[in-house]
């Protein structure tokens, strides 16, 4: 949960045309906020025991990135949810 928790803020600064606007923790779910090419996206995170799932809201501009976002939130997901604490 932690490495999730500081994620998103990580992911923006490894792409230089997102910010994040808002990340709101209540419990195991995130709603947040961000800028992309001057266009703001929505979402959710929500972490279960066995799953993590990310549900998004594009503004239609930038829905041709879907599919490359997608790819990269489950690799890099993949990551946050397997990297062993001590690396």
């Amino acid at each position: 949960m932690r490495r999730l928790k500081t994620g998103l803020g990580r992911a923006a600064a490894s792409i230089p045309v997102m910010q994040v606007e808002e990340e709101r923790w209540t419990g195991d779910s995130m709603a947040f906020r961000i800028r992309a090419l001057g266009q703001i996206a929505t979402g959710q995170v929500d972490v279960a025991e066995d799953h993590v799932k990310v549900q998004v809201v594009l503004p239609w501009l930038l829905q041709r990135f879907a599919e490359m976002a997608q790819a990269t939130i489950k690799k890099r997901g993949q990551l946050l949810l397997t990297k062993d604490d001590g690396k």
